[in-house]
């Protein structure tokens, strides 16, 4: 009660923003043990926990999406909970939202919502505030329901059961009607910064464990908790404990910051200098008449493009103008391809062009915006800040300046390839809650021209345990996506994939696909898609019809039955899909339509991502069959991060691969895995895109 008043009140102290970089045992960000507080991560701050005390482990992982909304998902197991396992695991998503910043008279405030989305075997819902005192004392005090509610409380609104988890059906599924109702506890406690290394915390919990004790796994025999944070790095935490008078307890985190560059700057080679014309030279156009001019200019532009990472597709080139198409296929800041192609061209091209139209090309030539740029600008400007630079610009279609310029003699065919290993992982079976291979794979790209693309791959095994896998599908629905432990059986090479499309843009704001042959691991076929996606535009809209067989589980040419144990898998599926650019990294997905099991329904995906090329996001697909068709999970839902090569070798690069992170593999709201889609392949030269990777054009 006291740490309560002290939050509560006006007391003097330091306004700041209270971040912190501990998590609890709960993997929340907060100094506290068991209790949460108001505190946040920095903006940015992905961490990753892993919490142990006798018979009970928490893994969590936790992402500060703003500054006043952090989101965790979290993987817990508890020993002999009940007859049914020897380790009963359970999946949990946490929300936590700042009320109120700290100001120097008066306390941060947040609510938070703990595992709202799932069994609830962990269900709470707080009101707490923080406040500092001082520059090392964080005094907090709080109210809680569900398990926060289950010791030290007094009478709420309404009643709920504590005991839920072991009637919840499939589970999965959001059932606000418990929150904030039931008995309401009272917490506190404070944290006290020793030295820049060392922290304890003392707290006052309100979680009486009741769904433990019943199950006789676990005596409460104090409400006080007692801990000891040794700060090994600004982001990583080891953290001992004393949990209500009977245990000790160990957990460990780490984290990186999504905004932070390992390098500030980049490591990269710096461009070459914007060549001046010298006074009168931009009136010599005698050049232009000579016979060949464009090919002696052909080759040197392409050789020193090639030289900074790019590829010269085409030029087209007359005594005041120049028009350039580019292959970008290292830079993943759109605007340091653009800005190093435009320096080069002041070194190639003759003084009297002045003008510059640069348009990049995707998959095989097709163009997907023009970026106009004025010789004069560039000579005055370069050393001025980049957002001058952007202001003379102009951003159109890649079909403004009369399509493509004609293509230079030796740019298709092309073919690229790279060797590289990978893992499959598996997650959540509850025999073994990891499960991994690791494989070599080999790919191969062909780029034929036109639009025109051949791509495959192939891999092996090298080790692991996927074959291993005993999860079973409770779903009803047909076996689209649960089959997946029998490819993981299969060692020998497999063909990953093996497609050819036809890339177009089909009207300056309209592009198209056409692909054919093995999309993925689990099926083979054709599909179709049309993208309109203005330059200018927040919005895209997409729509895509995929026709589809099942593959052999040998991973080979084969194709099987459609038919399994629980239905018949449709053969055409697609969708309706609208893009948005919400602003300040946020960027939403909403897809309606058929999915692979013959089920319709949507999928809404928000992402939030950095100017670097991270992106956290979630996404939740809800179809027409019912939970229990369904089975465990009630509907598919995860999350996904896309972590950048270029963030952690400090030079450019376009590979950034995604982790998509599922509670459960099941076969409802799954979708075809379809490589190239037009969004993804168009997305980064939108203007949108450009401005804001401008900051990089003179790198």
């Amino acid at each position: 009660m006291a740490a309560l008043a002290l939050a509560a009140c006006p007391v003097p102290g330091l306004a700041e923003e209270l971040t912190t970089t501990i998590t609890n045992s709960y993997g929340t960000p907060g100094g506290l043990i068991d209790m949460p507080t108001a505190e946040m991560a920095p903006e940015g701050q992905i961490s990753a926990s892993a919490f142990h005390f006798d018979g009970f482990g928490r893994s969590t992982l936790t992402f500060q999406a703003t500054p006043w909304l952090s989101g965790s998902f979290r993987y817990s197991g508890t020993e002999d909970l009940t007859p049914s396992f020897s380790t009963y695991y359970d999946r949990s998503f946490d929300l936590k939202l700042r009320l109120l910043k700290e100001g120097r008279y008066h306390p941060a405030v947040s609510v938070g919502l703990q595992d709202f989305l799932g069994t609830g075997i962990l269900g709470a819902e707080y009101l707490v505030a923080t406040k500092s005192i001082g520059p090392r004392l964080r005094v907090t005090g709080g109210l809680g329901w569900g398990r926060l509610g289950s010791r030290n409380s007094f009478d709420g609104f309404g009643s709920r059961d504590p005991f839920r988890f072991a009637d919840v059906g499939t589970g999965g599924d959001v059932d606000a009607s418990d929150w904030f109702r039931g008995d309401i506890g009272v917490f506190g406690g404070f944290t006290y910064d020793l030295t820049d290394k060392f922290a304890v915390a003392v707290e006052y919990s309100s979680d009486g464990y009741d769904i433990e004790r019943a199950a006789g796994v676990f005596d409460r025999e104090s409400p006080l908790n007692f801990s000891l944070t040794y700060k090994m790095a600004p982001e990583a935490n080891l953290r001992l404990y004393s949990l209500y008078g009977e245990d000790v307890g160990i957990s460990l985190t780490f984290g990186l910051n999504a905004r932070k560059a390992l390098f500030p700057g980049g490591l990269e080679d710096a461009p070459l200098p914007v060549a001046v014309r010298d006074p009168g030279a931009a009136r010599d156009l005698g050049w232009a008449t000579q016979a060949g001019a464009r090919e002696t200019l052909t080759g040197p532009l392409g050789e020193t493009l090639k030289q900074d990472g790019l590829n010269l597709v085409g030029l087209d080139v007359s005594g005041r103008v120049a028009h350039v198409a580019i292959h970008n296929p290292t830079y993943d800041q759109t605007a340091q391809a653009i800005g190093r192609t435009a320096r080069i061209m002041t070194r190639i091209l003759p003084a009297s062009v002045e003008t510059f139209h640069i348009t990049l090309t995707e998959k095989g030539g097709v163009p997907t915006s023009t970026t106009s740029l004025k010789r004069s600008d560039l000579e005055r400007l370069e050393h001025a800040p980049a957002n001058e630079a952007l202001a003379v610009a102009e951003f159109s279609s890649g079909l403004k300046y009369g399509g493509l310029p004609e293509p230079v003699a030796d740019r298709f065919p092309r073919f690229n390839w790279s060797v590289a290993p990978f893992t499959r992982i598996s997650l959540f079976d509850p025999d073994n809650p990891v499960r991994a291979d690791v494989a070599l794979r080999f790919r191969g790209q062909y780029e034929l021209g036109s639009g025109w693309i051949l791509d495959g791959a192939t891999s092996v095994k090298l080790f692991g345990n996927l074959d291993e896998t005993t999860q079973t599908s409770n779903s009803r629905l047909p076996r689209v996506r649960s089959d997946a432990a029998k490819y993981a059986r299969e060692d020998g090479p497999r063909l990953d994939w093996l497609t050819i499309g036809k890339y177009a843009q089909v009207a300056p704001d309209v592009f198209g696909r056409a692909s054919v042959g093995y999309f993925e691991q689990m099926y083979a076929g054709a599909s179709a898609e049309v993208l309109w996606r203005p330059m200018d535009s927040r919005l895209a809209i997409g729509g895509e019809v995929n026709y589809v067989e099942p593959r052999d589980f040998d991973g080979g040419f084969g194709l099987r039955s459609r038919t399994t144990p629980s239905g018949t898998i449709p053969q055409v599926n697609g969708h309706i899909s609208a893009y948005y650019d919400f602003g300040n990294g946020f960027h939403g997905q909403v897809d309606a339509g058929r999915y692979l099991a013959g089920d319709w329904g949507v999928t809404i995906g928000l992402d939030r991502e950095f100017e670097n090329g991270w992106k956290v996001g979630a996404f939740a697909t809800k179809t027409d069959v019912s939970a229990q068709d369904f089975g465990e999970g009630s509907f598919d839902k995860g999350i996904r991060i896309t972590a950048p090569l270029s963030w952690l070798l400090g030079k450019p690069s376009r590979r950034a691969p995604t982790a998509v992170v599922r509670s459960l593999t099941r076969d409802g709201g799954r979708r075809l895995n379809v490589k190239g889609r037009l969004y993804d392949v168009t997305r980064p030269s939108r203007r949108a895109e450009i401005e804001d990777s401008w900051g990089k054009f003179w790198r």
